[in-house]
């Protein structure tokens, strides 16, 4: 099952992977109602694919067809009867569809063990600059710089940074890139991504409309809350008695929905993060960088992508790493701590707690609460990294790096997946 937010693609990548196969059929159960029904009264696998073949022209070819079901959320049966199509085992299967993470939430038989999820976002900054045609060569070149701690050529640099400033207004929503691409007119991208947040108010107003007041008013909030000095969101912007108990299920709606990314604050930085996680101080982060930006007052894309000094460039900054590490299947989490300070971010990297700093100024060596907790012997975290504007640079334990190279940074698994207890001592 494919699942993320509305307009990130998801369709468009199945149908191409689709191509794939001698044969491919599609069965959307928004756009066909009908078929809904038709698979309601199903039995078993057989009578399935007896009703499958009564609605589509497209040959079942056993072994070499995909059957994409679109749009899953109207007909939760299907889900449920996956496991049987694949102990059937002649054809293949991919599910989709919008809102999933909210529709299927209480789905009474998920196939576990049967189904493999995988959640989908909108394009990294990889990806972006492979779209705007920046070739291999200089992604694999960054990417050695990156690992090697080597600084990147001020020219590759500047022009690295110009993108990346790009990629703070269009984003990574599929119809942005390619409205850019077509255009190079920010106008049109912005008409795009206005488009899509009016989709998703919508969609709160239709899915959950006992909250859709208090989901849209946190919606329109994010952008405000991000450009406050501590960036945490506060409860008391909604309303003076406001208690997170009331509130949080239209929390949980944004995040399920994939449009927004909470980003929970943790009491000590130590390992596993989640322990130390606290249930109702984080931070809320838009789903992509470009919406974001279409949310702030016109004119300032222009702005932005000139690296206008007057614009403080700390929120998008950070809406734009916390994207790109949640793309990477990073657990995201910020410390907080009266005596110690802030840190913009703490993840869990190879086996390591990995402090991370987010600065837009001149001032990025600058890091007081950094510096307390990497000289603090409890903690012991052997590296630390600042992201900013200029060139890589390492000093002992702190990595100054491009705020570009954030999209270097992913979850590796080097450790053991096998293990057997010897038993021979005991027969």
């Amino acid at each position: 099952m494919i699942t993320g937010a509305r307009q990130i693609g998801k369709t468009y990548s199945i149908r191409e992977f689709g191509r794939t196969f001698k044969s491919f059929i599609e069965i959307n159960f928004l756009e066909n109602p009908d078929a809904v029904a038709l698979f309601k009264g199903a039995k078993n696998s057989s009578d399935i694919l007896l009703r499958l073949s009564a609605i589509t022209t497209k040959p079942l070819i056993k072994g070499e067809t995909l059957i994409f079901f679109d749009e899953v959320q109207k007909c939760p049966d299907i889900v449920t009867a996956i496991k049987f199509l694949v102990d059937e085992g002649s054809y293949r299967y991919i599910l989709s569809g919008s809102l999933l993470g909210v529709e299927l939430n209480d789905l009474r038989s998920e196939p576990v063990g049967y189904m493999g999820v995988k959640d989908m976002y909108p394009m990294d900054f990889e990806e972006f600059i492979s779209c705007v045609g920046i070739n291999q060569q200089v992604i694999d070149s960054l990417r050695t710089a990156w690992q090697n701690r080597t600084p990147v050529d001020e020219f590759v640099h500047s022009k690295i940074m110009e993108l990346f400033r790009l990629y703070l207004v269009v984003g990574g929503m599929p119809a942005a890139v390619s409205k850019y691409i077509e255009t190079n007119n920010l106008q049109e991208v912005m008409a795009v991504q206005k488009d899509i947040i009016k989709l998703y108010k919508r969609d709160i107003a239709q899915y959950d409309s006992n909250n859709k007041l208090s989901i849209e008013e946190i919606f329109d909030l994010i952008p405000p809350e991000l450009n406050a000095k501590n960036k945490r969101f506060i409860l008391k912007r909604l309303n003076e008695n406001a208690k997170f108990e009331r509130y949080q299920n239209s929390f949980l709606w944004l995040k399920n929905a994939g449009v927004a990314l909470p980003v929970y604050n943790i009491e000590e930085p130590k390992l596993p993060l989640l322990l130390y996680r606290s249930r109702n101080l984080f931070k809320l982060f838009q789903s992509d960088i470009g919406l974001l930006a279409a949310q702030y007052a016109e004119g300032i894309q222009l702005r932005i992508i000139s690296g206008d000094k007057s614009i403080n460039f700390g929120s998008v900054f950070e809406n734009t790493v916390a994207q790109e590490l949640v793309a990477h299947g990073i657990d995201v989490y910020y410390y907080n701590n009266k005596k110690r300070g802030e840190l913009d971010f703490v993840i869990e990297l190879e086996g390591k707690v990995l402090p991370i700093e987010v600065k837009s100024g001149k001032d990025y060596e600058v890091h007081r609460a950094l510096t307390n907790i990497m000289d603090c012997s409890e903690y012991e975290i052997p590296e630390s990294i600042i992201f900013n504007n200029d060139n890589i640079n390492v000093r002992g334990k702190y990595i100054y790096a491009p705020i570009y190279m954030v999209m270097f940074i992913e979850k590796k698994n080097d450790s053991p997946t096998f293990y057997k207890v010897d038993l021979s001592g005991l027969n």
